[in-house]
């Protein structure tokens, strides 16, 4: 309270204060904006934490009128658990006012905002795309008092990617959000250390069937570059060469690592570098089925020069499925995976170069689901066919490539990634944020609150890797760790925790290197050791939920 009251004694000093109203002065000020003919647009929330996403749907909500309210709720009407709010009204109402878009800012004691929108009757209410079917009744009864009033409501197309809940969550006494975020993981049943150290050991003998195109990765390390005489461009001498294994042949070498009994099926032709690979591949555990292909051998090629990559160079011919081939292809993916009473699992890696077509990957999705324990999927091109992975029980985008398939740049991910899961009938996914880390989201209860049929439930693991040496292969390595996860009984949040810390683990490397069970070990050791290391200025309450895999049910 002493704080409390020190803000109350400073607020009408702090820059902006004069937008802050009392009730008497909004409803003033209301009546004089009706009379000059100006469009008043009002905002309301709690605004515990003004992030990004919160400024984007103001300024859109400014857009739309000539005067913005935003009203917030009063601290005495917030339910969103202990220690809730963060921030005390009086600053978040300054927070507000601080913003150009802002007009006018006003505190709300009452719970909802429906007797307010009755007084004020904005011309405008506006609300995130999130309410756009949203049942809710408090909600229904604040749509009805404006448009009674002759208002309308709008659904913000701002993109709201963050929660002021999350953030909060990650960030309350601490000031390292990154170990407070793994400090709160760690707390989850699942991500036991000893319980994720034995599901490590249970991948050894699984049995899983990857699909997808392979691909040699070369990095063609360079002397300092050079301008050239005939025009302003670079000249990079070749000094040394390095090879990996990439595609679908790099995720096979994972799982052969990680002590899976991985089966590769593929398109390659009968050439000396194909040879070389096929030996390779078979060398190190890996059973191949393969296709003959009329291209060459995909090559992609990463000018290096010091640590710096300066130029990627894309060697690829389209592979060409003729009907029978195609045919060939799905009788060979369907009967590998019956084999020895189905397969445990099986990957479908998708890199854009001509093996599958949107009709393929909708029917192999549709002729192995029946017989493979866990089916997983990741389109790694523009080219790809996510939209067309059906009846997954995981796909791994990437945020940028989740947003360009659904061309939705406006919409909070959340709202993205539901309408992937939706179209395809997948039940969870693993979106990558590249250096914020993954989300890894599922579907709430099916009887859960009717009126949030479309929210999804996501745990949000930051990025370990600190500053990544080497970020090639980082995303096959997670998708590979979460399906052997997934396959050998694991839960969502634990297959997504150990495909990040695989993930970071790669990401100190130069270059595809396959990750075997003592480095994944050591390296979760490294992650929950430095939690554990991690002292928060204050102990705070934290409820444990026990949830069912992948759907994440509470019980």
């Amino acid at each position: 309270m002493r704080a409390r009251r020190l803000v109350d004694n400073a607020s009408m000093t702090m820059p902006g204060s004069g937008k802050i109203v009392t009730h008497q002065e909004l409803l003033a000020r209301r009546k004089a904006a009706r009379q000059a003919g100006r469009t008043v647009v009002q905002c309301h929330g709690c605004f515990d934490i003004v992030h990004p996403g919160h400024i984007r749907h103001l300024r859109f909500a400014k857009s739309q009128g000539d005067i913005l309210l935003v009203s917030i709720t009063g601290d005495a009407s917030i339910d969103k658990g202990a220690h809730r709010p963060l921030i005390p009204q009086e600053l978040r109402a300054e927070n507000l006012a601080e913003l150009d878009c802002v007009d006018w800012v006003y505190i709300e004691p009452r719970p909802t905002a429906a007797e307010l929108l009755d007084e004020t009757r904005p011309d405008v209410y506006i609300k995130g795309r999130e309410y756009e079917f949203n049942r809710d009744p408090r909600f229904a009864a604040e749509r009805e008092t404006v448009e009674r009033h002759g208002g309308r409501v709008v659904f913000s197309s701002g993109d709201v990617v963050f929660s002021s809940t999350a953030l909060i969550e990650a960030m309350e006494h601490s000031s390292d959000p990154f170990q407070k975020r793994l400090s709160q993981l760690a707390r989850h049943e699942e991500l036991d250390h000893r319980q994720l150290q034995a599901l490590i050991e249970s991948f050894r003998g699984r049995r899983v069937v990857v699909i997808g195109e392979i691909i040699q990765d070369t990095y063609v390390f360079c002397d300092r570059p050079e301008v050239a005489d005939e025009a302003a461009m670079m000249t990079l001498r070749p000094v040394r060469h390095q090879y990996f294994d990439g595609g679908a042949a790099i995720i096979a070498r994972h799982l052969a690592a990680l002590g899976a009994k991985p089966v590769l099926i593929t398109a390659m032709p009968e050439s000396e570098l194909a040879g070389a690979v096929r030996r390779r591949l078979e060398s190190g555990g890996i059973e191949l089925r393969t296709m003959p292909a009329r291209t060459s051998l995909a090559e992609r090629q990463r000018m290096i020069v010091g640590s710096s990559k300066m130029l990627k160079l894309d060697l690829v011919e389209p592979i060409v499925l003729d009907a029978g081939q195609r045919d060939a292809l799905i009788d060979t993916v369907t009967t590998t995976v019956r084999e020895s009473a189905g397969a445990d699992a099986a990957i479908i890696a998708d890199f854009g170069l001509g093996l599958f077509s949107p009709a393929i990957t909708h029917a192999l999705c549709r002729a192995i689901r029946p017989d493979v324990g866990v089916l997983t999927g990741a389109a790694r091109d523009r080219r790809s066919n996510l939209r067309s992975m059906h009846a997954m029980d995981l796909l791994c985008p990437s945020e940028p490539q989740l947003r360009e398939t659904y061309r939705n740049f406006g919409d909070g991910l959340p709202a993205v990634t539901w309408e992937l899961l939706e179209e395809t009938g997948t039940r969870a996914a693993i979106v990558s944020l590249d250096a914020e880390g993954i989300i890894a989201f599922n579907r709430l209860p099916e009887d859960n609150d009717s009126s949030w049929q479309t929210r999804l439930h996501g745990e949000h693991i930051p990025d370990m890797t600190g500053s990544p040496l080497d970020a090639l292969g980082c995303d096959d390595v997670l998708l590979t760790t979460a399906t052997l996860a997934l396959a050998s009984g694991g839960s969502l949040l634990a297959a997504a925790f150990l495909g990040a810390v695989a993930s970071a683990l790669h990401g100190r490397r130069v270059g595809n290197v396959p990750i075997e069970p003592a480095s994944l070990r050591k390296e979760l050791s490294r992650v929950l050791g430095a939690r554990i290391a991690f002292q928060p200025s204050e102990p705070d309450v934290v409820a444990h939920v026990r949830r069912d895999p992948i759907t994440r049910n509470a019980s």
